[in-house]
């Protein structure tokens, strides 16, 4: 039935290539657009125009900005001394809501999978290397994922990094706020025990 109205079934098939979207979201989306005004349409088309072509990686992180280096790169008042190294800029978003990291970042844009081709010449490695060699740098804090991949690049990363003279350490292993110990698992309780510091 759809496929009898072209633009409407084109829309579709476009917002269901976004991850998470399925065929039956895809449609509701696209009936709520139909609904919208038509300014209300070229608002969401130039919001989307506008981020492809502005939006580009800074030249210096890697993370997403409109200028570059970005404003995390020319902010003076973090500590250039501390550099967090991420997998991806929304890895990088939710270091940042949560205030608690004041240095600067370097964003891998993925980590190492063997299995799915993805080796050191296809993260932004050699580049980070590069950034290293310079001084500045004093403390890197391997923020990637606590993933099978994430815990290689990390271990990876600490391999090259360490013989540089520069510290390296790793986000901590935890318990999340509000949990009951009954119900979290064995490992991440395990890491919790090992991961201990002074009270």
């Amino acid at each position: 039935m759809l496929d009898s109205i072209p633009s409407l079934a084109r829309l579709i098939a476009e917002l269901s290539k976004f991850p998470g979207i399925g065929r039956k979201s895809a449609a509701r989306l696209a009936f709520f657009v139909l609904r919208q005004s038509t300014a209300e349409a070229e608002a969401l088309a130039g919001a989307i125009l506008d981020l492809k072509t502005r939006v580009r990686f800074c030249s210096t992180c890697f993370h997403i900005t409109e200028s570059d280096p970005c404003p995390l790169c020319t902010d003076p008042g973090r500590d250039e001394a501390i550099l967090c190294v991420v997998e991806d800029p929304q890895d990088l978003i939710a270091i940042e809501r949560s205030h608690s990291f004041r240095g600067r970042y370097h964003v891998l844009h993925g980590a190492l999978s063997p299995l799915d081709g993805i080796g050191p010449e296809n993260l932004k490695i050699t580049e980070l290397l590069t950034r290293l060699r310079d001084g500045k740098v004093h403390e890197v804090l391997v923020a990637t994922n606590f993933s099978v991949e994430g815990e290689a690049t990390a271990l990876y990363l600490a391999r090259l990094i360490r013989p540089l003279g520069i510290r390296v350490t790793r986000l901590a292993y935890g318990i999340p706020m509000g949990s009951d110990l009954e119900y979290i698992d064995e490992a991440t309780v395990n890491r919790a025990v090992e991961g201990r510091r002074d009270f």
